[in-house]
């Protein structure tokens, strides 16, 4: 059983996030770090930004279930139409508000919370890219490296091997 050990209470809030990181992924550890209302402290193997507190410091509940919809559902088809519905919202109003309220399209946040997802299973080395992309909504691989190269100037394979090169 291995030890953990930390000094000072801020970084036992930073230890036990990475605990509950480890054990059940970054997005249940976004929504304790939100309920701590504490950022998510990560090593330096990691950015300290997190796509799942980025764009949330807004104050309209609305547009915080959409984020938290579209987090807990990533890569899964919908349509701005059925997300208004879903909320109650007019479809105007809702691309309104969320515009308003992060700065970004209800589409950006979508493909950033996708893109994030990915790379969280792209450092799986079970998955290959080809299922990742898949379980990201994508057709096949194709669309998921054209996407990625584009956002992150990398591909899917040169970030895998740099991640397992710091392990």
């Amino acid at each position: 059983m291995p030890f953990y050990t930390s000094a000072g209470v801020t970084s036992g809030i930073d230890l036990s996030l990475a605990i509950v990181e480890e054990n059940w992924g970054p997005q249940v550890t976004s929504k304790v770090a939100r309920e701590l209302v504490v950022y998510i402290r990560r090593n330096s193997d990691h950015d300290q930004k997190s796509i799942y507190l980025d764009y949330r410091d807004h104050f309209n509940p609305n547009v915080h279930s959409v984020q938290d919809w579209l987090i807990s559902n990533p890569g899964k088809k919908y349509t701005i139409d059925a997300l208004a519905d879903r909320f109650g919202l007019s479809e105007r109003n809702l691309t309104r508000l969320f515009k308003n309220s992060t700065g970004i399209t209800i589409n950006q946040y979508a493909t950033l919370i996708v893109l994030e997802h990915a790379k969280n299973l792209s450092q799986n080395p079970n998955n290959t890219i080809e299922s990742a992309a898949l379980q990201c909504g994508f057709h096949d691989g194709k669309q998921l490296r054209r996407l990625w190269k584009k956002h992150f100037g990398t591909t899917p394979s040169q970030f895998r091997s740099r991640c397992s090169m710091k392990k």
